[in-house]
């Protein structure tokens, strides 16, 4: 399995990256000349080529949801994080609920199509060393979550968990978004196995292990004392990793 890794891993990897630096240009034009609905737009098929491209490596993406998603509400999208493909399929899955991450300041420069959407598209770009600046760009990210209904997505382990095991959730993020958007939903969703396409670490990938995101039932924000949300929220996704 692990020689095939490494005739299938450059042939992913190439065109991973083709993807990004190819929808580079084409983000800035759908947002200069179409605005906010013509980024989004070009955003949502780069995400979605992205997720069909795992299937060079033999990785396949399911959402298992057995619930209606509130409309017109704020979604708080809450998940573990076990690497950086938990990203595109959270965008596709849910890009009707016009998904925003909050991230790490240093996302936001570098990286081609990534950075520029992170930037231009809505998320919180977080300086982990400025309780400051995460403090007030977490405050901004929140009030545009309530006033254009939003879904906001947010890792509360704060880093990657490199064997599938789950870190102990921060709450600050959490706790801002909340605070401004009393009447939204929080959305528990789990993840498993995209830490495998990392186990043998950066190279070569890990082949034909199907990643499952699975909903759990939404939570109004506001039915349950802070503390007790979060609680909940966190039990519900760690009891269904695997």
């Amino acid at each position: 399995m692990k020689i095939l890794s490494h005739i299938l891993s450059p042939i992913f990897i190439l065109t991973f990256v083709l993807l990004l630096v190819i929808f580079h240009p084409i983000q800035w034009i759908g947002l200069k000349v179409f605005g906010y609905n013509g980024h989004k737009k070009v955003v949502d098929v780069l995400n979605f080529c992205l997720v069909k491209s795992m299937l060079l490596i033999g990785v396949t993406v399911s959402l298992k949801n057995e619930h209606d998603l509130p409309k017109d509400a704020s979604l708080v999208f809450v998940s573990n994080h076990q690497s950086i493909s938990d990203i595109p399929p959270l965008s596709v899955f849910f890009r009707k609920h016009h998904p925003k991450f909050v991230a790490k300041i240093e996302l936001g420069k570098g990286v081609p199509s990534v950075s520029f959407n992170l930037k231009y598209g809505g998320a919180a770009l977080i300086n982990r060393k400025d309780g400051k600046q995460a403090i007030a760009e977490l405050g901004r990210f929140s009030k545009n979550i309530h006033k254009n209904k939003w879904g906001a997505i947010i890792f509360p382990e704060g880093t990657r968990s490199r064997n599938g095991q789950p870190k102990k959730f921060s709450t600050n993020g959490l706790k801002m978004i909340t605070k401004y958007n009393p009447e939204g939903y929080i959305v528990p969703i789990t993840i498993n196995n995209s830490w495998k396409i990392f186990k043998y670490g950066k190279y070569p990938l890990g082949i034909g292990s199907p990643i499952t995101l699975t909903v759990h039932k939404p939570i109004k924000i506001d039915s349950l004392p802070f503390d007790d949300l979060i609680k909940e929220t966190e039990s519900v996704i760690i009891s269904h990793i695997k």
